[in-house]
């Protein structure tokens, strides 16, 4: 049996509370082994009506005239991320939410400007990259077990369809 359990939230694999999970930050712990599955790209991004009603903004500074989606907690995963960005210093935020779900929907109801993964706002029309030349976050993309389930049989069953013999 597969549970699914979406959250942004790290859930303590050396404790057991999952077994399997996929993240974008290298685990900590050496009992701990993970396996890199790709990047994901992030990019700012906005509704169409949006930029149509408040223009594109032609450099990060640009950013504080406008209306900008983000985090309602910066932790020290989404600070070093943001710190590899030069120049991205908003202040003024429209919508705040601890959810990328969340923030996606903001994106699309047209509320601001949000960072939000490539591929997903590739496949709506309505949404824009803005500044890619000047934002662009490649995130590795994790798949992280502890240890001793390398022995599970399901698990490495699991990991075969991923191409990775745990």
């Amino acid at each position: 049996m597969i549970e699914l359990a979406l959250s942004n939230s790290l859930d303590d694999l050396l404790r057991r509370e999952a077994d399997v999970a996929v993240r974008m930050v290298e685990p900590m712990h050496e009992a701990l082994v993970a396996r890199s599955v790709g990047s994901i790209t992030l990019g700012l991004h906005a509704h169409r009506g949006y930029l149509d009603q408040r223009g594109a903004p032609s450099a990060l500074k640009g950013l504080s005239r406008h209306d900008l989606i983000r985090f309602d907690r910066e932790t020290p995963a989404i600070r070093k991320m943001l710190n590899r960005v030069s120049g991205f210093d908003p202040i003024h935020f429209a919508f705040k939410a601890d959810s990328d779900l969340a923030q996606l929907a903001a994106i699309r109801a047209g509320f601001g400007i949000g960072v939000c993964q490539v591929p997903i706002a590739a496949r709506n029309p309505d949404l824009v990259r803005v500044l890619a030349e000047e934002f662009r976050l490649d995130l590795q993309t994790l798949v992280v077990m502890h240890e001793v389930l390398r022995s599970n049989p399901p698990l490495p069953r699991y990991f075969r369809c991923l191409g990775w013999r745990p």
